[in-house]
């Protein structure tokens, strides 16, 4: 068994182990308000039990990464499913430190779940070794990008925390047009994560029956001399076209439920082999992830925030505030180092200039002077408790696109990191 196969079987472990962790820290705290002996004894038993699971998948996860960077010969950070999983396991790293100062076990229950969907995700990508361009063989390229990967890890506790306070505090009972409007910004945060989770649980549905779809596209270019040059371009869709290419025909199309040819072409603005692909799978998450939403909310009979919410009744929402503003004040320091500084300098070897406006290069500055005017209304204005929170939460948004839209939506520099 080759060192990079091996990282595979230590990925899976890391995988479950993180899903029992979190089954774990749901049990610590829901059976807190269940036990009838001594809850505070159950609590602490199996916050234990709950930690050391964490943390061996943390283990595995890190035996993931230094096998695949053995075995391959190069950091694993040079694609979308190797930059992701290391996101995940920062997530990881960055939990671990802060639960490590508060020992609160709440905060696995929602941090595990984020870990779980970040290494989910990042198995939606194709996950050979691939080969590094130029561009990417340098030691910078491994400072820039695991430091400022470290960084919106932090970030994405600071959002856990940011999101479990607004829970905790929202009063679901309550009426008045404030709290209705409380309620409804809370609960949609919870629907756009049952999305992600409904557009993963679809990618891999349709993986495992084996579907796929082929489209071509003419592709005409006009060369420096004012010619014409006609070329085809080939998409392969791996979920049931809903929407095909703009001006495309398909090759091969299996079908699905009598579905044997896409249901409208996606609009000439649109226009690019990959661009009705992307747009085919964002309608296939919003179907996949709005039908598991009707689910839960059929289950429950109630929102999500709503099942939630009582289950933090013994939780100091200032303690969830603190917890959020403390993560973020870590990681914006590192995040400024490994995004802008580490990253300019590497900019510089590779393309000879230390900024150019690409569209990764303006998103992460603007994720960066987000940060800092949070920072700012935190230390200066004494944003605390509900602004900071919705700040917190807001600002992870603005990681994920800098993370995963520029690279999959934005043409650029860093397209690279693609599917």
């Amino acid at each position: 068994m080759s060192y990079v196969d091996f990282s595979s079987d230590a990925f899976i472990v890391a995988f479950f182990l993180y899903c029992f962790a979190f089954l774990f820290y749901v049990v610590t705290i829901a059976g807190k308000k269940w036990s009838n002996r001594d809850p505070e004894k159950h609590e602490k038993r199996w916050s234990r039990i709950s930690f050391v699971t964490s943390t061996l998948g943390l283990i595995a996860h890190l035996t993931f990464f230094f096998t695949r960077w053995f075995g391959s010969g190069q950091i694993p950070t040079s694609n979308m499913y190797e930059f992701i999983t290391f996101l995940g396991m920062a997530i990881m790293i960055a939990f671990t430190v802060v639960y490590a100062i508060y020992r609160k076990p709440l905060l696995g229950m929602f941090s595990l779940p984020l870990v779980v969907l970040v290494i989910a995700y990042a198995s939606v990508f194709p996950q050979e070794v691939q080969p590094l361009i130029p561009a990417l063989s340098s030691i910078w390229l491994k400072v820039h990008v695991t430091t400022a990967a470290l960084g919106e890890a932090f970030f994405a506790v600071g959002f856990a925390a940011g999101m479990m306070y607004l829970i905790r505090v929202v009063d679901f009972k309550q009426t008045s047009k404030e709290a209705r409007r409380d309620q409804f910004w809370v609960e949609f945060s919870l629907y756009t994560i049952v999305l992600v989770i409904g557009f993963i649980a679809v990618v891999f549905i349709f993986r495992g029956a084996g579907y796929e779809a082929t489209f071509n596209q003419e592709k005409v270019t006009i060369d420096s001399k004012g010619v014409d040059h006609s070329s085809e371009d080939t998409t392969k869709y791996t979920l049931p076209p809903i929407v095909k290419p703009y001006n495309s025909q398909a090759v091969e199309m299996d079908s699905f439920l009598g579905m044997d040819k896409p249901l409208f072409e996606a609009p000439s603005w649109m226009n690019g082999i990959n661009a009705g692909r992307k747009l085919n799978t964002v309608i296939w998450s919003v179907i996949a992830g709005s039908i598991l939403y009707g689910i839960i909310r059929l289950l429950f009979r109630k929102r999500i925030g709503a099942v939630i919410h009582p289950l933090m009744g013994d939780i100091d929402p200032e303690d969830l505030d603190e917890i959020s503003y403390r993560a973020i004040a870590i990681g914006f320091p590192i995040f400024t180092l490994g995004a802008l500084i580490f990253a300019m300098i590497w900019a510089n070897i590779a393309w000879g200039r230390f900024w150019g406006w690409d569209p990764k290069e303006v998103w992460a500055l603007i994720s960066w002077l987000y940060y800092s005017a949070y920072l700012h209304f935190r230390l200066s204005r004494g944003w605390q408790g509900k602004r900071s929170s919705w700040l917190a939460v807001i600002g992870f948004v603005v990681i994920l696109f800098t993370l995963v839209g520029v690279n999959l939506v934005i043409a650029g520099l860093h397209s690279y990191a693609g599917v």
